[in-house]
């Protein structure tokens, strides 16, 4: 009877064995050829019958316990990989937290790939923790390393974003297409929705099908039926139609093995059909390289669109076709290494009236995987890419942004953000912040007399939109223009025989909402060869070099001539009657040429400005008493910096 148990444990042992053995291949197998998948559906089947062998201690693929423990390691390390490329993070970070825990030293990487989950499952402190840790113990590996230096800006990034305050609105399209698979890369044409789904088609896999629908009824879908190769699992992915809705860019893809063959095609609507999908010529699919990801523009010109083909930055690229009258490429364009990295970009949409381009790219820092970017065409080149932010982009895959023409406050964007392994379509809606406003208003008075002036053009400039708003004040002196908050303005001031002013707007911080603020403003006189005293321009005893005090002064001066652009003046310095007239008049002209220089070095053009020395000859009190004696008040009056308009134009 012992012997018989004894032979029963081995047979049971060696079939538990045996077909741990099957599974690893398969899912071995299933690895290779890049379906994800499978491959987690095996490995994890492998892993689960092996732990509940009847003894509970049959060895993992082996009949030693050491090379067990290593086979279980590869085949945990190899199912978080598998769950990662398939985007199940959540199930992708358990398995990489038990490698790190107990098999970091065989598998170093697993750490990066840890923390690459952690970000995407939105853990961003403790993902910057696993990245930082890996950076440090993995400086050799320089190609990972870099990546690892990417990882952690995007995480800084993400959570920089989340403090972010919202004005968008976002709304899962959830139960509206399928319930658990793919919907992703919505179209609006002729008043119904066009995307892509993920449905079971009899007698194969899952097959991505473009789908139409009403947009009150999103629900009742109907497969658009291209035909079909009943040799192949044809996949039908992300299409982009012409406006009138007569025609048809669609991506069409299938597996070889581990590859994945894809081009674009058009399609035509004739007699209430659509035809057999038509291969483009090489200008789009080039021989041997993917093509995908079509978006064809409002006039029908141009094709953006998706390959690795050869002459690209790295990757899959942005490309961009000109379309002749029946549709058809003329030609291929790289939209070049602003728009493209050496990274993947995806998705491209293109706003013809605002020349702008938004398409999703790995290469630049965002907030994880896919983001999805902005860039302006101008007549030169495009500009910056510049990232979305929350909510259009999140920690995972965010794609296919498409506006809605007849609400342009509404996007539509595909994203994993809430699924373990699929896209889904999010509406979002963005909001106008209630526009906080003021009244700015105030009067204008004559400095001299303090008395309102009337015939003032008040110019009121928003520095935002350079739009310009212009007010004439009566004989109260008044002005008053509506602002709104959070924005530069000026105001500039001009009446004939006075000088002009341009004054800047108070910061908002200095009066509320729906406020009113009160701001009186004085004009000075102008009147052609009137000396005014430039009071507090200061040097040491005998001497012309400006003390820092008379350059703040100075700069009111500077002031003066940038708001009174065509006026020239004449500069001139004066001293008293102590030493020698000789050198009195060489000291005030050293004086006076130094605070013209001063003035020129702040962008004064040299030619509206002259320096002039008087010496002691142009007192405004007598130097001495009339009983001979000091007079240093007197004195102290003649030592003064002057300047008088000498013209108009």
């Amino acid at each position: 009877m012992k012997n018989y148990a004894l032979l029963l444990i081995l047979f049971l042992a060696q079939n538990a064995l045996g077909q741990n053995n099957t599974l690893k291949v398969r899912a071995d197998q299933a690895f290779e050829e890049k379906d994800y998948v499978t491959a987690a559906f095996y490995y994890d089947k492998s892993i689960a019958q092996g732990a509940s062998a009847s003894q509970g201690k049959v060895p993992y693929f082996s009949g030693k316990q050491k090379n067990g423990k290593a086979a279980v390691a590869f085949v945990q390390y190899r199912l978080a990989g598998s769950w990662r490329l398939s985007k199940n993070y959540k199930l992708a970070e358990d398995y990489y937290r038990k490698i790190v825990e107990n098999h970091e030293i065989e598998y170093p990487m697993a750490r990066f790939w840890f923390g690459v989950c952690l970000r995407a499952n939105n853990k961003l402190d403790e993902a910057i923790a696993e990245l930082e840790l890996f950076s440090t113990t993995n400086k050799a590996n320089s190609e990972y390393l870099k990546k690892s230096t990417k990882e952690l800006k995007d995480c800084r990034f993400a959570l920089s974003q989340g403090k972010q305050s919202l004005t968008t609105s976002v709304e899962k399209l959830e139960d509206k297409f399928s319930t658990d698979e793919n919907d992703f890369a919505l179209n609006i044409s002729n008043g119904q929705y066009w995307f892509t789904a993920t449905t079971a088609v009899a007698g194969k896999k899952n097959l991505n099908q473009l789908f139409v629908s009403d947009r009150d009824s999103m629900a009742k879908k109907v497969a658009i039926n291209f035909g079909s190769d009943p040799k192949l699992a044809v996949n039908y992915g992300p299409a982009s139609l012409y406006p009138a809705g007569q025609r048809i860019y669609v991506t069409r893809w299938y597996r070889e093995g581990a590859d994945i063959i894809s081009g674009i095609y058009l399609s035509k609507y004739v007699d209430q059909q659509w035809s057999a999908p038509q291969k483009l010529s090489s200008y789009v699919n080039a021989d041997g390289y993917k093509a995908m990801q079509p978006f064809v523009t409002a006039d029908g010109k141009r094709l953006y669109f998706v390959s690795n083909r050869a002459g690209g930055i790295g990757g899959m690229d942005i490309w961009m076709s000109d379309l002749n009258k029946d549709g058809l490429p003329l030609n291929a364009v790289n939209l070049g290494n602003t728009i493209n990295t050496a990274e993947d970009e995806n998705a491209p949409y293109f706003d013809r009236i605002n020349q702008r381009l938004v398409y999703s790219s790995k290469g630049f820092v965002g907030m994880g995987d896919f983001d999805l970017y902005e860039s302006t065409l101008t007549e030169k080149s495009w500009t910056a890419p510049k990232n979305l932010g929350i909510p259009y982009n999140s920690t995972k895959d965010d794609l296919h942004y498409y506006i809605d023409e007849d609400d342009k406050e509404t996007v539509f964007v595909s994203s994993d953000r809430e699924s373990e392994c699929c896209l889904n379509l999010f509406k979002m809606h963005y909001t106008k912040p209630a526009i906080e406003a003021a009244i700015l208003a105030g009067f204008v008075t004559d400095c001299a007399t303090n008395q309102p002036l009337s015939g003032v053009s008040v110019v009121f400039t928003d520095l935002k939109t350079k739009k310009i708003r212009e007010m004439v004040t009566d004989e109260t002196g008044k002005y008053n223009f509506d602002i709104v908050l959070k924005r530069g303005y000026q105001i500039r001031l001009e009446k004939v025989g006075y000088f002009a002013k341009v004054l800047p707007v108070a910061s908002r911080d200095t009066f509320r909402r729906d406020t009113v603020m009160n701001a009186t403003i004085c004009l000075d006189m102008l009147v052609l060869n009137k000396a005014i005293v430039i009071e507090n321009i200061l040097y040491d005893f005998n001497k012309a070099v400006l003390k820092p005090e008379s350059k703040v002064v100075l700069d009111n001066l500077v002031a003066v001539l940038e708001d009174n652009p065509k006026i020239k003046i004449e500069l001139s310095a004066h001293t008293d009657s102590m030493g020698p007239d000789w050198y009195n008049m060489k000291l005030s002209q050293q004086r006076a040429q130094s605070c013209v220089e001063y003035i020129i070095s702040k962008g004064i053009d040299p030619t509206r400005i002259l320096a002039k020395g008087y010496g002691e000859s142009q007192p405004v009190q007598p130097n001495t008493l009339p009983n001979g004696k000091d007079n240093s008040e007197g004195r102290k009056l003649n030592r003064r910096t002057e300047f008088k308009v000498l013209s108009l134009q």
